[in-house]
């Protein structure tokens, strides 16, 4: 990684959709509680990190509710 990726910033994850579920994981973005808490004061590596496991949150959280009848 470059000294001028790591000063980038990361834009966040929120899409407006604040509500959480009973994990108490953002429906919307993906992000947990504590990891929504903590975003302005994470690293940039820690952003990225953040917003991956919070994609990966939501397209299982998708498969899941594919699997559900209506």
């Amino acid at each position: 990684m470059t000294p001028e990726s790591t000063l980038q910033n990361v834009e966040s994850p929120c899409v407006r959709v604040c509500v959480l579920d009973e994990q108490r994981v953002c429906i919307g973005c993906g992000r947990t509680l504590d990891e929504i808490a903590v975003w302005s004061r994470s690293s940039v590596e820690e952003q990225r990190a953040i917003c991956a496991a919070a994609a990966e949150r939501l397209a299982k959280a998708k498969v899941r509710d594919s699997g559900r009848s209506p």
